[in-house]
C-alpha cells in the first residue's frame, strides 16, 4: 500500500459525502505473505498470498453503517457509499457512536515495523529445516508434527472526513516447530516458536528445535497427581494468558456493561504491591506497536496496573462516552467491522528472582506448561483450565503430569502472583514466569 491507496481512502470519503453521509471513515488493508512447512524431512507445503480490503463507515446523524469490500476500485465507491448510507438510514441510532477528531499522524519510522527485506523460498527452506532437524536430532524423538516458516508484510491506511490521514506498514518474520517423543498412546509434543518484525531478531532456528525436543521427551509418561492446595508457577508461554484475562476486565466494553468482574475496581489495588502492567504501543519492533489506533487517536505508553493500584480502562471513542471519559487511544478495527477497544503492546513488568528462586521454597507445587481450554468467567472471575506440566517437590522440577485441572478466582490470584525476572517481548502479551500461590490442582 502506498500513496495512491490513501488517495482511494479519500475518494471513498469524497463519495461518501456525495451519497449524503454527514461524517466518515475508511480503513484499507493489504497483506503479502509467504510460508513453507515441512515434516520429516519433506517439503509440505508453500505458500504465497497477497490480499487487499477497503471498509467504509458512515454516519447520517446519530445512524451509522459499514461496508466493506475485497475489490478496490474507485469505479464502484459510489455505489458502495450509497449503499452504505442507505443501511445507516434504516438502523436505529447510537448516540455514543461517532468519529472523532484526531491529530496528524506521529512518525511511524521511530518504530521499525518494517525491515524492508522480503526472504526467497529457500531462506524460509532452511529456517524450518534447521528447527526440524536440531529437533529429530535429540535422543527420544520419533516423529514430528513439522516445522515451518514464514514471512508477511502488510500496510493499513485510516483516513476520515474530519480531515485525518495515516498509513504505516509491517513486516513479520517466523519460524515454528514441533517434534514428538515415544510411541503409541505414550506419545508427547511440546513445540516452541520466534515471530519478528525484522529476521536478525529471530531466535536460532536450530535452538527453538532442540528446547522444543528436549521438553517433549521430558514429558514422557505422565503422572495424575492427587488434588491438592499448592503453588502454581506458569512459564512464561502461559503466564501471558493472565494478562490476557486481565486485559479483558478492563476493556471499555464489558465495564460500561457493568459485565466484568473488575468493574468497581479503579484506583484499588487489583495486584499485590509493587507490580505493574504496562501497555506500550510504541515500543520499537514490538509485535503491536502502532503510531495512532484505529480512530486515529495518538497513542501512548500507559501504566494500566501501578503498584498494585488499577488505574485505566482501555477505552475507544465508544466505550469511553458511555463512561463519561475520553478514549485512552486503544481502538483496534478492520475493514468490516467498527472500532473496539484491545490492548497493544501489553506486558506486566518483571520481578528481581529467578524462575528458580521463585520456585526454592515450594515443598509441593506445580510448573504449567500447556493450558488447555477457555474456562474462565469474565463477569465472576472464576478460573478453570485443563493444564499439563510438571510437579515442583522441595524447590525442584519432578515428574511430568497431565489430565488435570487448575483452578481458582482471578480476583485472588492476580493479588497473589509474583513475576520473576525472565521477560522476554515475543508475543505482543507478554509476561515473564510468574508464580500465583493458593490455587486448587484438581487430578486423580
Amino acid at each position: 500500500m502506498s500513496q495512491h491507496h490513501l488517495d482511494h481512502l479519500a475518494q471513498l470519503l469524497a463519495a461518501a459525502k456525495r451519497a449524503g453521509a454527514d461524517q466518515a471513515d475508511a480503513v484499507a488493508s493489504s497483506g503479502t505473505s509467504l510460508s513453507v512447512s515441512r515434516r520429516m524431512g519433506k517439503i509440505e507445503d508453500i505458500e504465497r498470498a497477497e490480499t487487499n480490503n477497503i471498509g467504509l463507515r458512515v454516519f447520517v446523524g446519530q445512524r451509522s453503517a459499514i461496508v466493506s469490500t475485497g475489490a478496490i476500485d474507485p469505479a464502484g465507491f459510489d455505489r458502495l457509499a450509497t449503499q452504505a448510507v442507505a443501511m445507516a438510514r434504516a438502523v436505529p441510532e447510537d448516540r455514543f457512536a461517532s468519529i472523532p477528531d484526531a491529530p496528524a499522524p506521529a512518525d511511524v519510522a521511530l518504530l521499525e515495523l518494517n525491515d524492508g527485506a522480503e526472504p526467497t523460498i529457500d531462506v524460509l527452506m532452511a529456517r524450518a529445516a534447521a528447527a526440524e532437524d536440531a529437533a529429530l536430532a535429540v535422543a527420544g524423538i520419533t516423529n514430528s508434527e513439522g516445522a515451518g516458516a514464514s514471512w508477511s508484510r502488510s500496510s493499513v491506511g485510516l483516513a476520515t472526513s474530519h480531515g485525518f490521514a495515516g498509513l504505516y506498514h509491517r513486516s513479520r518474520h517466523g519460524v515454528s516447530v514441533s517434534p514428538i517423543a515415544g510411541a503409541g498412546l505414550a506419545m508427547q509434543r511440546d513445540y516452541e516458536f520466534s515471530s519478528t518484525a525484522h529476521a536478525s531478531d529471530l531466535d536460532d532456528p536450530a535452538m527453538l528445535g532442540r528446547a522444543a525436543a528436549e521438553r517433549a521427551v521430558s514429558r514422557l509418561n505422565p503422572a495424575r497427581p492427587k488434588t491438592a492446595q499448592i503453588p502454581v508457577i506458569y512459564h512464561p508461554r502461559v503466564a501471558s494468558s493472565l494478562l490476557g484475562h486481565f486485559a479483558g476486565a478492563i476493556t471499555g466494553t464489558g465495564i460500561a456493561r457493568g459485565t466484568s468482574f473488575l468493574k468497581d475496581q479503579m484506583g484499588k489495588a487489583v495486584f499485590a504491591p509493587g507490580i505493574s502492567i504496562i501497555d506500550d504501543p510504541w515500543r520499537v519492533r514490538g509485535a503491536r506497536s502502532r503510531p495512532y489506533d484505529g480512530e486515529g487517536q495518538t497513542t501512548t505508553r500507559r501504566a494500566l496496573i501501578e503498584n498494585g493500584l488499577l488505574t485505566s480502562w482501555l477505552l475507544d471513542t465508544r466505550s469511553a462516552a458511555q463512561l463519561g471519559l475520553t478514549s485512552t487511544g486503544h481502538a483496534a478495527r478492520g475493514t468490516s467491522g467498527p472500532p473496539s477497544p484491545a490492548p497493544s503492546n501489553l506486558y506486566i513488568e518483571p520481578g528481581t528472582l529467578s524462575a528458580e528462586a521463585l520456585m526454592a521454597d515450594i515443598k509441593l507445587g506445580l510448573y504449567v506448561i500447556e493450558l488447555i481450554g477457555m474456562g474462565v468467567n469474565g463477569i465472576t472471575g472464576d478460573y478453570s483450565r485443563g493444564a499439563a506440566g510438571f510437579m515442583i517437590r522441595d524447590g525442584k522440577i519432578a515428574e511430568p503430569v497431565a489430565e488435570i485441572t487448575i483452578a481458582g478466582r482471578l480476583q485472588d490470584m492476580f493479588l497473589h502472583l509474583t513475576p520473576a525476572n525472565d521477560l522476554k517481548f515475543r508475543q505482543g502479551t507478554d509476561a515473564p514466569t510468574m508464580r500465583v500461590d493458593g490455587m486448587t490442582m484438581a487430578g486423580g
